[in-house]
């Protein structure tokens, strides 16, 4: 019997905080592949320091795609080609919002290519309603008291006004 090798992505990112553009590029992940895991990086190299500490991200990713059955959330530490690998992924899935993030993720994906050309790297359109949606515009919009309820989940939104809100 031919049995089919399971499809398994990683969703790789910051996720400081994580947004509803990042759950809907989860999600979409999660209808085509059979096992999605989320790798959270503990301490991104583009960014000095994190707002939320890396378990504090898990679990705002956890609650919100609990209802997704394929979806697992990691933090990781290495290069994303050797968390794809340990994970047996073979397809690295990124959303795209602009061409700016085009460019950054196309020399990425060369990279990663250059790394391990079993790993493909898939790119997700943002849907309109999140194309100028960041984890570093909706930190800003909370610092000022700014509204990012339809932006980001409940329990990532009340801890951006107890973390960041001013009074």
């Amino acid at each position: 019997m031919n049995q089919k090798a399971e499809r398994v992505a990683v969703c790789p990112g910051s996720y400081d905080p994580v947004t509803n553009g990042h759950l809907d590029i989860i999600t979409r992940a999660s209808h085509i592949f059979d096992r999605v895991v989320v790798g959270v990086v503990n301490q991104p190299i583009r960014k000095k320091k994190t707002l939320f500490t890396a378990d504090e991200r898990i679990s705002f990713i956890e609650e919100a795609t609990a209802h997704l059955g394929n979806v697992e959330v990691q933090a990781f530490y290495t290069l994303l080609v050797e968390f794809a690998r340990d994970n047996g992924a073979q397809a690295i899935v990124k959303g795209l919002r602009a061409i700016s993030d085009f460019e950054y993720e196309n020399e990425m994906a060369q990279l990663n290519s250059k790394l391990d050309s079993e790993i493909e790297s898939f790119y997700v359109f943002a849907r309109p309603e999140y194309s100028f949606l960041s984890s570093t515009g909706v930190k800003e919009m909370a610092t000022f008291n700014g509204d990012v309820g339809d932006l980001v989940p409940a329990p990532v939104a009340a801890a951006l006004a107890d973390r960041l809100g001013r009074d």
